[in-house]
This record gives structure tokens, sequence and C-alpha cells, in this order.
């Protein structure tokens, strides 16, 4: 007896300290991390649009509280009171949804089959959140605790009294199956539910093992089934789930490899112990409790995406069904994520603290358009038809130039130039969709193209990628065709109005400017954001717009223009459109991707404070750890990553360039832990709240008056030292030789 209380003891220990009860003197990142960020959002207002994913780093499976009905792809809202399952997910975004999900459901006293009847009521106060484990009581007294591997989970259910005990299995129909083994305490089952990007031939196939004899079951037509049981009430019941997109042999050895014998405490444990290694590559010192929060809740998201599609054979060796070809294939494949979003911050921060997982991310690229003729734009798991830009390019070319090599670098530019010179016949977004009058007319024309100057604009960004891994490679000519057409930018300047604008086909400039009008030449967005999309030419735009002076100008008038908007093509306000008026920042519309680099132009103009005050403004007013966390989507970690990046004091305001173009740190100290034992350390003295601006700085101890630090800088290791001020110094990279990179300059 004495034996059982001190492991029962151990167990509980384990369970309050991996669920975030203060057991340590010093906090580890994940005990920083809340979940819930961001989760109260709605389809009119998005404050994140995130769910409380209980997962591995970059894992196969999240598993999350479901509180929608099957089917929406809102998931988990904070403001609903019933959990209706405990769902295995694999949704990168509500608009995009889910796919090869199934739920596990604790009920008492009754069988309910029905998701939308199911529903059990609960509140917050009884609900833990955690990145390794969630644990919520329910009002009915039914405790429920989960914890995951990156293809497997582990479930603890207690249940209250003895009668009416019963875990119901829902995959969520769409030809879906369950089959009970009650004899092995095991239900084998298949989901087909999908939102599209998948072959024929798409399942996901899971095994549930329970740890106590099943004494009743029973299945409908629904693809449901139930389970019951007769335990003791306050006895524990352990329920051992696993997965895989190949078969259920495979499933079963997923199980085996990864949660078979263990407890809920034992998984939970080493699911934080991965989290902390992971997020303790980059150490904050300092600021406010709230600020560490924030941090470390935004680097949680941005290491969830792009998710693992790839298992490992019984020799240990990586396979992958392919969502592209329907095909089982050696090595790696990763998935779950729109470039359009993440090329700006995720996978530039892939690039730099986490190389090794920006490899395989690299080769499964490749492998995408070996499988299907195109590389990825949005995929989920296969092609989706979302968001525009060829943005795969810029990814390859980010971690080519910063010295990844690990794919074939001849394959990957044949996909390139394909991604550039074709498009898909069922997915306008896969490829180059205007790729013919592109190069014909050197802009995408509109209307013949919807969203046409929003698509020139990403283009000419793709081409100047495109060039910079050409000619790194060796492809001369290539590379002059490409840099040359990454020119195509300054097509679309209408130089009376000082914005870009459409034309079309005959070149003539659309009627009825309206810097205001959201859609139709634009995407989410309109031309106030999208002037600012030449990524790899600031000087260039700046030429454009008259010169570093008047661009300066430009950029101030965003802050506090009218705060108004006409919602064009779009027919009515989009949540886009609505969190840009709640943010009362004039025209700037840091809830969605096309402007939130825009800050940093300043370093581009010779007013790098400029940049210092608005990045400290933007984090400390539309950034928090709570429910209401973001101020829009926070799409597959970009969000998060900006604020990663900028709380760090740098931003890749253009990948492929290899540089990091400064802001104002949030934090005394931080550290990276980077590829070969090298650390970089930034030291910001005396910032705070007032303390926004760079007085001076160091790098390895020799004056720094750059407004930008390069890659081969941040990884060969050093010391980044700032005097910070209350007052800007308008005399710190002021001149040319301080900007960073552009093509023109």
């Amino acid at each position: 007896m004495f034996m059982k209380k001190l492991i029962y003891l151990f167990s509980l220990c384990l369970l309050l300290a991996s669920c975030g009860h203060k057991m340590q003197t010093q906090p580890s990142p994940a005990s920083f991390v809340n979940p819930l960020m961001g989760t109260s959002s709605t389809f009119a207002f998005s404050h994140g649009n995130t769910y409380p994913a209980v997962a591995v780093p970059w894992g196969m499976n999240f598993w999350s509280p479901q509180t929608g009905e099957n089917g929406s792809g809102w998931m988990y809202m904070y403001t609903d009171s019933l959990i209706r399952g405990f769902r295995q997910t694999h949704q990168p975004s509500p608009w995009i949804n889910d796919y090869g999900t199934f739920s596990i459901m604790p009920l008492l006293g009754k069988v309910i089959m029905d998701n939308k009847s199911r529903g059990v009521g609960f509140r917050h106060e009884n609900e833990k959140a955690a990145p390794n484990c969630y644990q919520v009581k329910f009002d009915n007294g039914v405790t429920t605790a989960l914890s995951a591997t990156s293809r497997g989970a582990v479930f603890e259910v207690t249940y209250p009294s003895e009668e009416g005990q019963y875990i119901v299995i829902d995959a969520y129909q769409h030809g879906g199956n369950v089959a009970l083994d009650a004899e092995r305490n095991c239900i084998y089952g298949t989901t087909r539910y999908n939102n599209g990007g998948v072959p024929d031939n798409f399942g996901n196939h899971f095994i549930l093992e329970f740890d106590k004899p099943i004494v009743e079951s029973g299945t409908d037509e629904n693809a449901c089934a139930y389970v019951g049981f007769h335990l003791k009430a306050g006895e524990k019941l352990t329920i051992r789930v696993a997965s895989s997109f190949i078969n259920h042999e495979q499933a079963r050895l997923n199980l085996d490899r990864e949660v078979r014998g263990r407890s809920f405490a034992e998984v939970s444990a080493a699911a934080k112990k991965v989290w902390d290694e992971q997020m303790g590559r980059i150490k904050v010192e300092g600021g406010t409790e709230e600020q560490q929060k924030t941090f470390y809740s935004c680097l949680y998201r941005t290491l969830l995406f792009p998710r693992e599609f790839y298992e490992f054979d019984k020799n240990e060796a990586p396979v992958y069904y392919s969502p592209y070809d329907g095909q089982i294939h050696n090595g790696y494949m990763y998935t779950d994520n729109g470039f359009w979003d993440t090329f700006r911050a995720v996978h530039p921060l892939f690039t730099l603290v986490y190389p090794e997982v920006s490899e395989r991310i690299m080769q499964s690229i490749v492998n995408a358009y070996s499988e299907s003729g195109f590389m990825p734009e949005w995929a989920s798991p296969g092609h989706r038809g979302c968001m525009i830009g060829n943005n795969s390019i810029s990814l390859l070319t980010d971690a080519w130039m910063k010295g990844i090599r690990t794919f074939d670098k001849d394959k990957a530019l044949e996909a390139m130039l394909n991604q550039t010179r074709a498009r898909s016949e069922e997915i306008s977004s896969v490829g180059r969709d205007g790729y013919a009058e592109y190069d014909r007319l050197g802009y995408v024309p509109y209307p013949e193209v919807h969203e046409a100057t929003a698509k020139t604009l990403e283009y000419a960004y793709a081409d100047w990628c495109l060039a910079r891994f050409a000619e790194k490679t060796g492809h001369q000519e290539v590379a002059a065709e490409y840099y040359k057409k990454a020119q195509n930018y300054r097509n679309l300047f209408y130089p009376e109005k000082g914005f870009m604008w459409a034309k079309d086909a005959n070149g003539k400039w659309r009627d009825n400017f309206d810097a205001t009008e959201w859609g139709g030449p634009f995407t989410e967005g309109c031309s106030w954001h999208w002037t600012w999309s030449v990524f790899h030419d600031p000087e260039g735009l700046s030429s454009l717009l008259g010169g570093h002076e008047l661009m300066a100008g430009r950029l101030d008038s965003m802050f506090v223009a009218p705060n108004t908007f006409n919602y064009g093509t779009y027919g009515f306000v989009i949540h886009e459109i609505a969190e840009m008026v709640a943010l009362n920042m004039g025209q700037y519309a840091h809830g969605n991707q096309p402007v939130q680099h825009a800050i940093y132009l300043y370093n581009y103009v010779g007013q790098p404070w400029k940049a210092q005050y608005h990045t400290r403004n933007v984090m400390n007013k539309l950034y928090n750890s709570g429910p209401e966390g973001y101020c829009g989507d926070e799409d597959n970690g970009q969000t998060s990553a900006w604020y990663v990046f900028t709380a760090l004091g740098f931003y890749p305001m253009c990948p492929g360039a290899s540089e990091y173009v400064l802001g104002s740190p949030l934090f005394p100290k931080a550290t990276l832990s980077l590829p070969g034992e090298k650390t970089f350390t930034i030291h910001a003295e005396g910032v705070s709240d007032t303390n926004c601006y760079i007085r001076s700085a160091e790098l390895n101890a020799e004056g720094f008056t750059r407004n930008y630090l390069k890659h081969e800088e941040l990884v060969g290791g050093g010391e980044f030292r700032l005097i910070m001020d209350s007052v800007p110094n308008r005399e710190r990279g002021i001149h040319l030789e301080d900007f960073p990179y552009s093509y023109s300059k």
C-alpha cells in the first residue's frame, strides 16, 4: 500500500508540474505559454483564430477540446460553454478547416452519439491548458486529461460515479468507419473527413486501446461508436491512441513506438521536455511576466506549423503517404502551411534557429513538385486554392542563401521555373495565375485577372528570389532574365496618385482611384497596404515615391490617415477590415500580412528611430497572452513570428537577402542558441517602456551604425550591445551605407 501511495504521489507531481503548477524556482519556457491566447475569435472578428493545441513541435497530429459542431472551422471558441469532444486535428486555419479528424468524448449517464447534442458544460476555472497537456473537469464531475506525441496521445478519464461510464468515438462520417474489438479492448477506425486537397484513397487510420475491460459497445450509421465501462468512482481509465495516413499496420507501429506502456504523466512530462528544449533555444531575460508569457506563447505558435506528414517504418526510415499522388514515398513531407503568410517570418526563424527542421521542409517542397508538378503555396494536406504568389520560391532561396543545401538544387531550379511558367488547371493559386499576361505586359492586368496588382507585386519579389538562387547556383542567364522581371512592380505604380494601382490589358489605369478600396486588384487589403510590398527593392520604391524624405512622409501618413475604408468587391466588411478599424492606427492593418513589414521600411530611408518607435508601440498595444491576444488571424505562426523577431529587436524584412532589419528590442537580454554550440546575445541596456530608441550600438565590442544585421553575423555567434534611450538619436543609421540591402541600391 505504501508503494502504491508513493507511485501515486510521484505521478501527481508530474501532472501538476506539466500542467503549469510552479514546482521549480526557475520557470521553464513552456510554463509561460498560454495555449488559449487568441481563442476568443469569431467569423466576424479575429483575435487569433487559434485553438489550444496539445502537441509537440511540428507534430503530425494535434489534439484540442472541441466546442464547435463537427465541420465548424471554429473548433474551440473561448466564449463557448460546452465541449463536444477531444479532437485529433490537423487544422491550420478555420478558413481552410480540417482533414483526417476524429474525436473522443467521455460521457456520464447515457450515450449520446450526435455531436450537436452531446456537449457537456465546463468552466474555464476548471480548465488547464499547456503546450504538452490539457485537463478539464466538466460540470458533471468527469475529469479528462490528455497529452500527445507526434503521432499518438494518452488520455486519462476519471468518472465521479459508477453508473453510465461511456466513451464516444466519432469518425466524422464522410465515408469513415469504426470497428470494435471488445476482447482486446480496442477500436480500429478510419476517418476520411476532409475539405479538399486529398487524393481519392485518402484516409487517416487510427487505433484506440483501453486499459480497462469494455462491458458495452455499439456503433451507428454515421461512423460513430461507443464503449462502456464499469469502474469504481475515481478510478482512472487510460486510453492510448495513435494514427497513420499510411495504414492500420503503420498506426499500430506508431502506437507501439510512441505511447505503449506510457502513462499520461510520462507522456506529458516528455512533451514538456521537448517544448522546453525547442523554445529554450531562444532565452529572454527581464521584462514583465506578461511580456515573457506573450513572447513564449508566440514562440509556441510559431513552432506548431508546418506539421510533419511523415512517419517511420519498421526500420526507422522516414516514409509518407503523399497528399499529392496518393502513393507511399521515402523521405520527408510537411504540410498545413500557407506560404503567403509564413514566408515572411516563420521560415526565416527556422533557417536561423532551427535549420535542421528547415532542411526537411525544403526537401518536402521539392518532393511535392516531383509528385504533383507544382510546389505547394497553400498545402492542407495537398494543394489548396487559397491566397496568391509564388512564395515557395522565397523559402528555397532563403534557405539556400543561408547555407541549407540538403535539397537538390537542379530539381529546385526546375521547380521554380515551372512555378513561374504554368498554372494548375484546377487551382488558380497553384503555379502562377496570369503568367502569360505578366510575361507579355510586365504586369498582371485587371479586371482580366482577379487580384492582379497584388499578384504582380508578389511575382516581382518571387522573380528576384529566383534570380538570386539562379545566380548563386551558376545559372547566370536565368538570373539576368529574372532580375529584369523583378522590376515589374514599377509598371503598376501610378505616378499621379503615388500608389500602386491597376491597369487593364490595354495599359489603361483603372478608373475611380481610391487608396482605401479593398479587394478587386488587391488581396485582403487596399493600396495603402500593398504599395509597400516591394521587399527586394525599397530603394526603387523610394525613387518612385520621390526620394527618402517623401517615402518616410508617406509612411508617417499611413499611421495618421483617416481610419476609413471602401469594402470594394468584397461587398461587406470582412473581418480584416473590422480589425483594422478597431486598431485605430490609421491605415496600418497589422492584423493581416501585407503591411506587417512596412514599419521596418523606415530603416531604408534614413529614419530608423521611427521603426524603433512603431515596433515597440505595436508590441505593447496589439499583443497580450490572453484569449484576445492577437489583432487578427494568427496564420500558422506568422503574426506570432513577427512578435518573436520584433521582441528580439530585428526582423527578416526581405527573405533571400540574408539580413535582419533593426527595430527596438523588448527585453534587456536575449540569447540565441545556434548550431555548432554558438550563441548570439542581444543586450539592451536601459530598455524600458519609455526607452525604446537606440542611442548607440556595438557588435562584438566594435561600433555599429548599420540598420541591419547579417545572417553570418548571427550564426557566427557574438554579442550585440545596444544603449537604449527615451529620445531618438537622429544621427545614427542615416547614411546610405547604413541601409539594408535593396536591389537598386
